[in-house]
């Protein structure tokens, strides 16, 4: 339901007389009027049936947000200009300016009501000055509301267009109602240090949705503070940080140990009971396992099966997810299917076992549940062990179904080294030969070799590969020596060189 009334010449003069708080705007009322005006007065006024507008005109003026025009009507039809937008946006985050920015906006003058507030956004990359112009009296569209709020919020797009809902239309200007309704979403969704938590479920077998009255601060997402955090009984554990669902306000995906089927387990978070939950059995589904490399195996999940790997439906990755990235409902559900989620892979073991042999523990490789648009997360042998050909290996866990959990292993080529070159003195970008796709640079090293026998390893920096190359980070605090040939050789078999590989560094 798109409700945007286009604005005249004269309509939009009438919007720079808004009141959107103390001014000195020609037309306005005082700071001692406007306090003699009840919520009731203004929303008197409203001529929309539309609830959830209404609801939210209201909380914006307790908030201070949002005040009614001379006549104490909101005009909730008519589209917001770009200086009402600046001053609601400041108001609704409670921004201040970068001090560090120098701002000069040529078609604002500076004793203007809205100056400071565009300003404001300006100096930190909210709204747009081209040219040095701020365009006051303009409107925005749906689109770029969106991505205004975004950036205020520091949210992802997809949240904040899916707040926006049946309001929106991404080349129509912005209504007023439709500004007030996604700022007063958008201000339930400002991270707060003092959330607690209102509810907590188990999804699957390593897996909860656990839902706060605000957000988390970044810092209390970290993994090292949400470890201390969140606590349970009967040794489940958090098995990495939580991460927040796209389009969601305050909910949750959180990774857990494996649970035991039908345990009560209790949640404390900072010290406090938070809610108590049934371990749940449900092992997510994969459709089978397969060789990567010598040494590498990896687990297939399909959405086309209704698994999805959490990083298409967190606000996190939502942005590098292109179309995969998409909004899963409450229920799980998005375009009326229910989807199994599969949370953070990261210490999460798998049993493979060779026909008559021992069972070997592999272990998650970081950073390859999701990859070049699969969901396939790998798992690596023990350093220095390798799959033998011509085996059949089965693999079994306590938290996936696998339809087919069997491969014979063969001989995989590997992969091969064809340069290096220094990236600055504590890091080197190894090329292969071709691209290797998905991230199969991931655990791995290379050792550096100058000519007086020094040696210095570097890693592989998760997620840095583009194509194929990938940068890898000396490791304990090594610094390169300028001017100095160094021979680089992979740590282990992972790869192969057909020659002698060298860099020089200036």
């Amino acid at each position: 339901m798109k409700k945007v009334l286009k604005v005249s010449n004269k309509a939009a003069a009438l919007l720079l007389a808004a009141v959107l708080g103390a001014g000195s705007v020609p037309f306005a009322v005082t700071k001692a009027q406007a306090a003699d005006v009840s919520i009731a007065a203004v929303t008197a006024t409203l001529t929309t049936a539309d609830a959830s507008i209404r609801t939210a005109v209201e909380n914006l003026i307790r908030l201070g947000v949002l005040d009614g025009y001379e006549d104490h009507s909101i005009r909730e039809n008519t589209a917001v200009s770009r200086a009402e937008l600046a001053k609601m946006i400041v108001h609704t985050f409670g921004l201040a300016a970068d001090p560090k920015a120098t701002t000069s906006l040529s078609d604002v003058a500076p004793d203007a009501w809205y100056s400071q507030y565009a300003a404001t956004l300006v100096s930190l990359g909210i709204m747009e000055a081209k040219d040095g112009k701020f365009n006051p009296q303009g409107t925005v569209t749906d689109a770029e509301l969106v991505q205004i709020v975004a950036k205020a919020l520091k949210r992802d797009v997809k949240s904040v267009n899916s707040w926006m809902g049946a309001y929106y239309s991404a080349s129509e200007a912005a209504s007023r109602g439709e500004t007030s309704y996604v700022l007063n979403t958008a201000h339930q969704a400002i991270p707060s240090a003092e959330a607690n938590i209102t509810s907590v479920q188990s999804l699957n077998a390593i897996t909860l949705i656990v839902t706060l009255d605000a957000p988390l601060t970044a810092d209390n997402e970290l993994f090292a503070k949400a470890k201390e955090d969140f606590a349970f009984n009967d040794g489940l554990t958090l098995t990495n940080m939580p991460r927040l669902k796209t389009g969601s306000i305050a909910t949750y995906i959180v990774p857990t140990s494996v649970q035991k089927a039908g345990t009560n387990y209790q949640l404390t978070y900072r010290g406090k009971q938070a809610g108590t939950f049934t371990g749940n059995g449900t092992k997510l589904d994969t459709t089978g396992a397969s060789q990567v490399t010598n040494d590498t195996f990896e687990l297939e999940a399909l959405k086309a099966n209704g698994v999805v790997d959490y990083g298409y439906v967190i606000s996190a990755y939502s942005a590098g997810r292109g179309n995969n990235a998409f909004v899963l409902g409450e229920d799980h559900t998005a375009d009326g299917r229910k989807f199994q989620v599969i949370s953070s892979m990261q210490a999460r073991e798998v049993t493979i076992t060779p026909e008559g042999g021992q069972p070997i523990v592999a272990k998650y490789v970081p950073f390859t549940q999701s990859t070049d648009g699969k969901q396939e997360p790998k798992f690596r042998l023990p350093e220095g062990q390798s799959l033998t050909p011509g085996v059949k290996y089965t693999v079994t866990s306590d938290w996936t179904n696998i339809a087919n959990p069997s491969f014979v292993a063969k001989e995989i080529a590997s992969l091969q080294l064809a340069g290096a070159t220094a990236g600055n003195e504590t890091s080197i970008e190894v090329a292969l030969s071709a691209d290797p796709g998905d991230e199969l640079f991931s655990g791995r090293s290379v050792q550096l070799t100058a000519p007086n026998g020094d040696k210095l390893n570097a890693s592989y920096r998760y997620s840095s590969r583009k194509g194929a190359v990938g940068v890898f980070d000396l490791t304990q605090n090594s610094k390169l020596a300028a001017g100095t040939t160094y021979t680089v050789a992979p740590v282990g078999a992972w790869a192969t060189a057909a020659a002698p590989l060298t860099l020089t560094t200036k």
